[in-house]
């Protein structure tokens, strides 16, 4: 750094004086400012002599508290950050002009353009007192009570509480406040219970998707503080700070350009303008919160954080929709609704046999006298009667509405969410977690994913020339300064030197991280010289497209320009007519030459290598630039022909520990995985072959390998009928990625991609999963993905394809233990009410049996960890209905032997167990919850006898089970008056547990019983057509 940049560093006294400028100030004011910045100036020139010695040139100054105090005291008069705000904010070009422009503002706001705010704690604290947080308002999150009014709205729920209030009311009146509250209080204890319940499981899943939701909005920034470049939080951003934009990168805050090359931005997020918009340092300095980049890179100075934002304020008044419905819920909303209306139906039949048999004097009361004696019968005991049956029908209706499967759904889903998070795997659209059980292809990239991303320059060609040890001595002087200027120019990335003299520091991509680390440390480049003496001109970023990046630069000493091309070996050879030789001589690149130096290419390949060419052409001033006047505008005319090749590297990127063996998982699951990258075919086939994607009968000629341009030029047809061949697709462009994404959907695949780059979003909006890198991925192909991959690991995208699974599973475990419930409880309550005129179960006692099943059950089942079993199934296909055979036959086996015994019970129980009625209601209840309780382990598994397996890892459910067995227990014993039950002795709960426990050996022998795979809905399609079929003649001899 130069003196006088020193200076600008420390000078704060010449800061101060400027404050003397603004007009708004009377005379005294100006005298009284005047006398403080003289004493003041006086002690910062004392100082002045020691801060220099004692602190580095990369470092800021360093202020007391109390010269921050003045500091903070004195902004407001230096510059007014409204002002700046509303000019940043309004794009007003002439304002911030008349504020000093980018210098000004960068003055103003006491920051360094190279080096940043002092990377100190309590600097950063007080620009958030003085700027704000880089956070905006967000609505308060639903509490406790929001969810308790919700689950007051549903309709049966408010029948019951008004059959309780009359219940009540007339128990009371009838035998008095001490003993007539029991039936109507009972009512309203149970209803409040089942509302509680649900609300705290609903309040739960609210808070884990807040939780989700501040997770996926932390984004990582990359800023230089205290010269020194490293990566924060958005949220611990701050006016000051310097910030690095590249392609795909999230515009953090609203700022200005400090420099860059070719910045194009994306504004339409906030605008609604899709064209991009061009920013530079002279005619649109301006940078907006919320835009993204789509070309080019550039530093930006942040100017306004979080609510001094557009973006700020837009997303302050947004409240995100945290009830989206995923299709899984969608098809369980069916569902729901035709059990519902089963249950209706069966609701109404029981209320009218009930009140036909009361009405008809065929009921008695508990003293054996008929109920209903004509005009004897007190009008409130009629009034009583009936709303007893309400209530009952009322709470037939609740248990057969199984509004535990959207519950169900909730909350295996969030459980699935919280688990795929540990399992580094960030879920932002809920219904990806269970369309990724169906994925049928996976579509994945190389680097990062199957590679561990972590590259290292491990060969090296200079012409025909392999050169190993010692670069720096063996390349002639002239060519060696070539190199310097395309490894330390032509790269977006950079190099810190720390100030404890350790290794260079080196940020960037991992390409570029190792391509620079091979510079200094192999080549001895001294990057901060070599930018002194250079000044860079045009640049053309990479991207992944053009697979190549340009520069064209000027030594500051003469005219002559040079430029620079870096990237896929074989396209940047194709441009080259000339290569260099060690020595320094030029030859020319003939056929012979170029088969040479392609066959090197090949070789470095197949060793698995990325290879990385690097060209360069001398030109004078003025003739730098290729293309009309529009692209010279938009810098991106730097001449691509006559180049001469300065050699090949070639880089090495390991294949991840234990992905073979991910691999091998997802194809034994019956998934597809096709690797589609951008580095050439050789490369492509050994990291294919290495990973188990291609196996060892592969042949070539067998159209399992394809270039993306071969793919993209294929007919309709002729693609159409390959694409599910092809397992590798080297030099691809993600608009071939896009391409074969949707083939494979029109083929009827559920297809999952992965992609990190801005480039890779329409893939990943257009597949069926969208899978976006969490380290090397852009925010652009964050946003676009609905699984962010933490790790870039594809081991984490098995786990995501197990976890899909899982939630399938869970949900179909759930649906046969609900139904299993509903079909008994109905029949049993139906015909005993057809048969007897009563219903053996009591309002409060199936309002328990609905918070057994619904809520505690679908807590004990929809939170079972994925199993190696799972992944050897098939995936399930789109159209495959919830309800399977298999659950068919589990569930109606469950069913008709709980209906059996129960109403064996209801008609023989007296004489058979020899009991009261009261008891044999008691033993009626007391079987039916037990036989729950027992069939919630078969539901654990739908095919497999051993139901056992694995039960001692969930003790959420062991848990779920011992508090269901405990509060039946205290139901049954302790809480006589409310739930209308009696005291069983042991051997009475023996024959309870016995006949229950039947469930399991029935379970076993059933499950011996093979099904159709053919689903058992499109037997009755079947019929219904035939019987058209048959209609339609008959139809036609009538007269």
């Amino acid at each position: 750094m130069s003196s006088s940049d020193e200076c600008k560093l420390y000078d704060c006294s010449t800061s101060l004086l400027n404050v003397t400028a603004p007009s708004g100030f009377t005379v005294a004011q100006r005298r009284w400012r005047i006398a403080y910045i003289r004493i003041y100036s006086s002690r910062v020139m004392l100082s002045l002599a020691d801060k220099i010695i004692s602190q580095r040139a990369t470092q800021l100054p360093s202020m007391t508290s109390q010269q921050f105090d003045h500091y903070v005291a004195e902004f407001d008069h230096k510059i007014n950050q409204k002002r700046l705000v509303k000019t940043v904010k309004e794009k007003d070009l002439v304002s911030l002009n008349h504020l000093g422009g980018v210098d000004g503002v960068v003055d103003a706001l006491c920051t360094n353009s190279e080096h940043g705010i002092r990377d100190d704690e309590q600097e950063v604290i007080k620009r958030q007192e003085m700027f704000g947080f880089n956070k905006y308002h967000k609505p308060p999150p639903k509490g406790l009570l929001y969810f308790v009014l919700e689950a007051f709205k549903d309709t049966t729920i408010l029948i019951l509480l008004v059959c309780a209030a009359l219940s009540l009311g007339f128990g009371i009146k009838e035998h008095g406040a001490e003993e007539g509250w029991y039936e109507g209080g009972s009512i309203f204890v149970a209803v409040f219970l089942v509302i509680v319940v649900s609300a705290l499981s609903n309040f739960r899943q609210e808070t884990q998707f807040d939780k989700l939701s501040k997770i996926s909005n932390n984004i990582k920034v990359e800023v230089v503080r205290s010269g020194r470049r490293q990566q924060i939080s958005i949220f611990d951003l701050v006016a000051g700070d310097v910030v690095f934009l590249k392609i795909g990168d999230q515009i953090p805050a609203d700022g200005l350009f400090l420099d860059g090359h070719s910045l194009q931005v994306d504004e339409s997020s906030m605008t609604g303008e899709s064209d991009h918009v061009e920013v530079d340092a002279c005619r649109n300095p301006f940078l907006s919160s919320g835009s993204k980049v789509v070309d080019g890179y550039a530093r930006m100075l942040v100017v306004s954080v979080g609510m001094d934002t557009a973006w700020g304020e837009m997303m302050s008044s947004i409240t995100s929709d945290k009830n989206e419905r995923t299709p899984l819920q969608a098809r369980l909303d069916k569902l729901t609704s035709s059990i519902g209306k089963v249950g209706l139906v069966v609701a109404f039949l029981v209320l009218a046999v009930l009140l036909i048999r009361y009405f008809t004097g065929n009921t008695k009361d508990d003293n054996g006298q008929t109920e209903y004696r004509g005009s004897e019968t007190d009008v409130d005991d009629i009034l009583n009667a009936v709303v007893r049956i309400i209530a009952a029908a009322v709470t037939i209706v609740v248990v057969a509405i199984p509004e535990g499967l959207p519950l169900a759904v909730t909350l295996t889903l969030a459980y699935s969410m919280k688990r795929m998070m540990a399992d580094q795997a960030m879920v932002r659209k809920l219904s990806a977690c269970e369309t990724m059980g169906s994925a049928t292809i996976i579509c994945t990239d190389k680097t990062g994913t199957l590679t561990l991303n972590q590259m290292k320059v491990t060969q090296f060609w200079l012409g025909q020339e392999s050169v190993e040890e010692d670069l720096a001595k063996k390349i002639a002087p002239s060519v060696l300064e070539l190199f310097y200027q395309g490894v330390g120019l032509n790269t977006t990335g950079s190099v810190c030197k720390p100030v404890s003299g350790s290794l260079p520091e080196f940020s960037g991509s991992p390409t570029e991280k190792a391509i620079l680390s091979w510079g200094v440390l192999g080549l001895d480049m001294n990057i901060e010289k070599l930018k002194q003496q250079y000044s860079i001109l045009h640049v053309e970023t990479f991207n992944s497209e053009k697979k190549r990046s340009g520069v064209s630069v000027q030594k500051k000493a003469d005219e002559m320009v040079h430029i620079h091309w870096k990237g896929a070996a074989e396209m940047i050879v194709a441009m080259c007519s000339q290569y260099y030789e060690s020595n320094g001589t030029i030859r020319s690149m003939n056929e012979d030459g170029r088969d040479r130096i392609e066959t090197i290419i090949q070789s470095m390949a197949a060793s698995s290598l990325r290879c990385i060419a690097f060209a360069h052409k001398q030109v004078l001033k003025g003739e730098t630039e290729d293309g009309d006047d529009q692209s010279r505008k938009t810098n991106r005319g730097i001449k691509e022909d006559g180049l001469t090749l300065l050699g090949i590297v070639g880089l090495k990127d390991p294949c991840r520990p234990g992905v073979k063996k991910a691999v091998q998982a997802c194809q034994s699951a019956g998934v597809s995985i096709k690797m589609i990258t951008g580095d050439n075919m050789f490369t492509a086939k050994a990291i294919a072959t290495e990973c188990g994607i291609l196996g060892p009968d592969y042949q070539q000629g067998s159209g399992e390998v394809v270039e993306g341009i071969e793919f993209r030029n294929y007919a309709p047809d002729e693609r159409m009928e390959k694409v599910e061949k092809i397992r590798v697709m080297a030099r691809s462009s993600p608009f071939d990625k896009l391409l074969m994404v949707q083939c494979l959907k029109q083929k009827g695949h559920v297809v999952a991609v992965t992609g990190d780059g801005t480039n890779d979003a329409p893939a990943l909006k257009e597949a069926d999963i969208g899978l976006s890198m969490g380290i090397q991925g852009t925010e652009v192909a964050k946003e676009s993905s609905d699984i962010v991959i933490l790790d870039d690991n594809f081991s984490s995208v098995a786990t995501v394809l197990r976890w899909g699974r899982c939630v399938y599973n869970n949900i179909q475990k759930f649906i046969q233990f609900q139904l299993t419930v509903n079909v008994a409880a109905l029949v049993i309550n139906f015909i005993a009410a057809v048969s007897a005129g009563e219903v053996p179960l009591t309002t409060v006692q199936l309002l328990w049996v609905n918070l057994i099943m619904d809520t505690l059950g679908a807590l004990a089942l929809a939170t079972d960890r994925p199993t190696n079993e799972l992944m050897e199934k098939p995936p399930v296909g789109r159209t495959e209905p919830l309800i399977t055979n298999i659950m068919w036959r589990n569930l109606l086996a469950q069913a008709l032997y709980q209906i059996a015994i129960l109403l064996i019970l209801q008609f023989r129980g007296e004489s058979i167990v020899n009991v009261p009625e009261t008891v044999k209601d008691t033993l009626i209840f007391n079987t039916f919850v037990l036989c729950q309780v027992f069939n919630e382990f078969n539901a654990r598994k739908l095919e497999k006898q051993n139901v056992f397996e694995g039960i001692l890892k969930n003790r959420l459910f062991l848990g779920i089970i011992g508090v269901t067995i405990v509060l039946q227990v205290v139901m049954v014993e302790f809480l006589k008056k409310f739930a209308d039950t009696e005291q069983l002795k042991l051997w009475q709960w023996g024959v309870c547990i016995l006949l229950a426990a039947f469930s399991w050996p029935i379970a076993w022998f059933v499950k011996l019983i093979p099904v159709s795979n053919t689903p058992f809905f499109s037997y009755l399609k079947r019929l219904r057509i035939i019987y058209t079929i048959v209609k339609r003649p008959i139809n036609h001899q009538k007269p």
